[in-house]
C-alpha cells in the first residue's frame, strides 16, 4: 500500500482508501472526524468487530444492510434479539455471517445499556476518556509510522471488556479510535491531515 494516492479530483489521500469512490468518500467525510454521539460510536464499535480479519471496504459496502438488520444499531432493540434472530442473520448474505460476531453485537448492546444506566449516561464520555476528551494528533509522515495499537487502545480495550463488550481487542479499538476521531492518523500530505 502506498502512503498517499491522488484521486481523480486531484486531492491527495491516505493510500489505504485506494481509488474506490465510496472508500474515498468515507475517508474524506467520516474517517478521523471526531464523533461524540453515543449511538454512532456504538454502531462503529460493532462494525469494527465485524471487520476483524477482513478489510474495511467489505464492511463499508455492507453497512446499509447491517443497519437494516440491526435496527439502525439501536442498542435497546438489539439487546432484545433472540436465537431466532441470530439464525435468521446467519442466512443473510448481505452481512458478515459469523455467529460469534452477531452474538457479540447483541451482548455489546446489553453492555452499552448497562453503561448508560450506570449513572454515566454517556457512552461518548466513556469512550473519549481514553484520550482525556481531546483528539490526539499524530501527524504520521508515512504509513509505517501508523501503529496497529497503542497504550490508549489497550486501556480502552480493557475498560470495554470489563464492561462486558466483546470483539474489542486493542487493534480493533485503535481502528475504532482512528475512524471516530479520537486520534488523527491522516498521513502528512493528505488533504485531511492537520
Amino acid at each position: 500500500m502506498v502512503d498517499l494516492i491522488r484521486g481523480n479530483d486531484g486531492l491527495s489521500r491516505c493510500g489505504w482508501c485506494g481509488t474506490d469512490p465510496e472508500y474515498q468518500r468515507y475517508h474524506d467525510e467520516e474517517w478521523g472526524r471526531p464523533v461524540r454521539d453515543d449511538y454512532a460510536l456504538f454502531e462503529k464499535l460493532c462494525l469494527e468487530g465485524f471487520q476483524a480479519g477482513l478489510s474495511w471496504i467489505t464492511i463499508l459496502k455492507k453497512r446499509d444492510r447491517f443497519r437494516e438488520v440491526f435496527h439502525s444499531f439501536d442498542p435497546e432493540k438489539i439487546a432484545g434479539m433472540t436465537n431466532e434472530d441470530i439464525s435468521r442473520l446467519m442466512l443473510d448474505a448481505g452481512i458478515i455471517r459469523n455467529r460469534l460476531k452477531i452474538e457479540a453485537t447483541i451482548s455489546n448492546a446489553q453492555a452499552w445499556l448497562k453503561i448508560m444506566e450506570s449513572g454515566n449516561n454517556s457512552f461518548a464520555n466513556f469512550i473519549w476518556a481514553s484520550v482525556d476528551g481531546i483528539t490526539k494528533i499524530n501527524q504520521p509522515q508515512t504509513k509505517t509510522e501508523v501503529p496497529s495499537k497503542t497504550k490508549e487502545a489497550e486501556i480502552l480495550s480493557k475498560r470495554l471488556k470489563k464492561a462486558g463488550f466483546r470483539f474489542v481487542g486493542p487493534t480493533i479499538c485503535y481502528a475504532f479510535m482512528q475512524s471516530m476521531g479520537l486520534v488523527n492518523d491522516h498521513i502528512k500530505g493528505c488533504w485531511k491531515a492537520p
